[in-house]
């Protein structure tokens, strides 16, 4: 597949199911699929490279509290985002 027929609308719904492919909860049909475009999309294959070695890299980090200021500006933080709308 070469650059003018690429279909970025499918790469957007691929991305979305990733972590769900690599935690094994598609169906075959779609692992076939997304195994079908990674083969043909460098972009694609470097996301999940890079998502299969920040899941390894999470699992091999060890477990460290947070410290409580850090903890309380983060939860203000989020709770002062703005919220956004649902996709539709």
């Amino acid at each position: 597949m070469n650059k003018n027929e690429h279909d970025h609308k499918h790469c957007l719904e691929l991305f979305q199911k990733l972590s769900e492919y690599l935690d094994n909860e598609l169906d075959e049909v779609s692992c076939k699929d997304i195994e079908k475009h990674i083969k043909e999309c460098v972009p694609c294959f470097v996301c999940l490279q890079t998502l299969k070695r920040t899941v390894d890299l999470c699992k091999q980090a060890e477990d460290r509290p947070v410290p409580k200021d850090f903890s309380k500006k983060l939860k203000a933080a989020i709770q002062n985002m703005p919220k956004i709308p649902p996709a539709g």
